[in-house]
């Protein structure tokens, strides 16, 4: 059905042009909203009710320490495949001169400004402005009180474990809407881009899909395969959220998704998957942390006639690995991450205007990378700690019927 309606939306923006974006953007500004209606509720009930679970059933600290572990090196990969692609692509080299568009640099926060924006001066304007991180900091604190406390507030936990139940039944309602809003989403992109805005920069846009489909392809598949789980499976599973994470250009507006994807396909356990997801989706940024940042260095590098050192070569390397995480929950992460990557290398920030006509289309992909990665962690940490549910993961049980057989 999604992708009838992705189709379908493509033809409809091709049909009606700029007026693609009056005529059904309305359907997927209405989706994204009620998808992101649920993303802190979603996000508080499942870290409350699943740290207290965590502790007691496995070693929390190290689940924790393996999942950044993973974070690290899958971010290494992503910028290493993207310096190759775009040194070997070189998509700046044929470019005609481009007009920069105007666009406004982004502030670079320093890392105990990140530190300190993670605790909230008012817990109901974190919830209020959207702040992911400070409801995930806000959550961990109540999940961590509720153990401590025990069976003093198990009245609590039980409400709590009602209230995730309502959430994810909500959760269900509004995804049956996703043809709807992708539809509405694909054919707003198409209409309003055109081929004529693309045309420019096309090489640009074919290093950076290629370079997260290897990523996808080799990189993600190969751990899959070295942990001795299908490929197959995988990408079977994660198609729904691969599908909207495209379409929404939003690893937020996709963490529903991909939430009910790891728990429900992968077999990994509510209690890991409810920290480590929407942990994920604020820190994990493959695409836009890593692979972005290097093709777009190289890209303005030689568009600007500038020729790259070694030492220009690694700095990229290097803040790409580590700046999605110094930058966690700064929005516009993959502005962010450029605009800190080509000041960290000495580049021209004006050329990050150049870039900006097709950021839309380019984001699409990254964002479907960036969930990818999000969803592939806990299966990995999952299954080296015994924890992954084979027999969901292969498909053989469904997760109602498994978690009858636990009672």
């Amino acid at each position: 059905q999604v992708l009838i309606a992705m189709a379908l939306g493509a033809a409809a923006g091709l049909a009606a042009g700029p007026a693609a974006e009056a005529w059904f953007g309305w359907l997927g500004d209405l989706y994204v909203n009620a998808i992101r209606m649920l993303v802190l509720p979603l996000v508080f009930v499942t870290v409350t009710t699943s740290l207290p679970r965590l502790a007691g059933s496995t070693n929390a600290a190290r689940l924790g320490a393996r999942t950044f572990g993973w974070f690290i090196a899958t971010s290494a990969a992503a910028v290493a495949i993207g310096l190759i692609v775009g040194t070997l692509w070189d998509p700046g080299a044929q470019v005609a001169p481009l007009t920069p568009a105007e666009t406004t640099p982004k502030e670079i926060p320093t890392f105990t400004q990140v530190l300190v924006s993670l605790v909230p001066a008012n817990v109901f304007a974190a919830f209020a402005e959207g702040k992911v991180l400070q409801v995930l900091v806000i959550s961990a604190l109540v999940g961590a009180a509720l153990l401590a406390l025990g069976d003093k507030v198990a009245g609590l936990r039980a409400g709590l474990e009602q209230a995730a139940e309502v959430v994810f039944k909500v959760t269900r309602w509004v995804l049956r809407l996703t043809p709807i809003g992708v539809f509405g989403l694909i054919a707003e992109v198409v209409g309003l881009y055109g081929l004529e805005k693309l045309l420019p920069l096309a090489g640009f846009i074919g290093a950076v899909f290629l370079a997260c489909a290897i990523h996808i392809g080799v990189v993600y598949a190969g751990l899959i395969k070295l942990h001795g789980l299908s490929v197959r499976q995988f990408f079977r599973g994660a198609f729904a959220a691969q599908q909207t994470a495209f379409a929404t250009s939003s690893s937020m507006a996709t963490l529903p998704v991909s939430l009910k994807t790891v728990t429900d396909r992968f077999g990994v356990p509510a209690a890991y998957a409810g920290f480590a997801l929407p942990m994920g989706a604020n820190m994990k940024m493959d695409a836009c942390g890593a692979i972005y940042p290097a093709i777009s260095a190289i890209f303005i590098a030689s568009y600007f006639g500038l020729e790259l050192s070694a030492a220009q070569y690694g700095i990229i390397a290097f803040t790409a690995i580590l700046g999605t995480l110094a930058t966690a929950g700064v929005p516009g992460t993959a502005t962010v991450m450029l605009t800190l990557t080509l000041g960290a290398a000495g580049l021209p920030l004006e050329g990050i205007g150049l870039l900006v006509t097709v950021d839309r289309v380019v984001d699409m992909v990254r964002t479907m990378t960036n969930v990818t990665g999000q969803m592939l962690v806990p299966v990995l940490v999952a299954k080296e700690e015994g924890l992954l549910d084979q027999a969901i993961y292969d498909g053989r049980t469904e997760p109602e019927a498994a978690r009858v057989a636990a009672q």
